[in-house]
């Protein structure tokens, strides 16, 4: 063959390489790619940033349970679309909207907030009985929430809260402050007021043994959320005081 047609031959193939194999050359994005800010659908927000923390489908994760109706029902759309916007200042809840310092635009943290809804929620998840509210409005005694964790709460996590460990029941302290220190008074106030169902944890309609159903009042959760934050210290997980 002509050595000036091998060599037009070669270049050839060359070109024809480049141009057809760069659509599937590795690190480029193909056509279909979406700016992050242009993401709308709800599966792939809550993926990105949400599910590890709240779990793949809104529960058995670290964090609260988005897949419980009753949460949902008691917090209502407007505070679960304020937290995901401005995120819960001193936990591992950050703001997600970019006005906060956050990635995502209003319009996906409104898809958040609603998606959380639409998919999880229940209109009868209260069966028919009003809740204490979302947030409470009074100051809360630590004397008489003792009195309170005990009737409600002591047969599951200990009578001093530290928690149970027998062949039936295997609860954490919720009064260690390693973890009071991770967790907001409103936070303890969801768990208390929402329950943790896929836990076995009942929600403010407690039944009490022998004396059959009754419901914590609002202030009966109000002083349990101020007893156990009265464990707080200063310096969790430290074992030792600065002179």
């Amino acid at each position: 063959m002509n050595l000036r047609w091998l060599n037009l031959s070669l270049a050839a193939l060359a070109v024809g390489f480049c141009c057809g194999g760069c659509h599937d050359a590795p690190g480029r994005p193909g056509a279909a790619v979406t700016r992050p800010d242009k993401v709308t659908d709800f599966h792939v927000l809550y993926h990105q940033s949400c599910a590890a923390c709240h779990g793949a489908d809104g529960n058995y994760g670290d964090a609260i349970s988005l897949n419980n109706p009753v949460y949902l029902a008691i917090a209502g759309a407007a505070n679960i679309q304020r937290i995901t916007a401005n995120g819960v200042p001193g936990t591992l809840m950050p703001a997600f909207a970019k006005s906060q310092g956050g990635m995502l635009t209003d319009q996906q943290v409104a898809t958040l907030a609603q998606g959380v809804e639409s998919n999880w929620g229940r209109s009868n998840a209260l069966g028919g009985q009003t809740a204490p509210p979302y947030a409470s409005s009074a100051a809360g005694d630590p004397a008489a929430g003792q009195k309170a964790y005990v009737t409600f709460c002591a047969s599951c996590h200990g009578a001093d809260g530290k928690g149970v460990v027998n062949a039936k029941l295997h609860t954490g302290s919720i009064v260690d402050p390693s973890y009071l220190a991770l967790i907001s008074d409103q936070g303890l106030r969801s768990l208390i007021l929402s329950g943790q169902p896929q836990e076995g944890m009942p929600d403010w309609r407690s039944d009490l043994q022998g004396a059959g159903p009754r419901s914590m009042t609002d202030q009966e959760v109000t002083d349990t959320v101020a007893w156990l934050a009265s464990h707080r210290v200063a310096t969790p997980g430290q074992f030792y005081s600065h002179p």
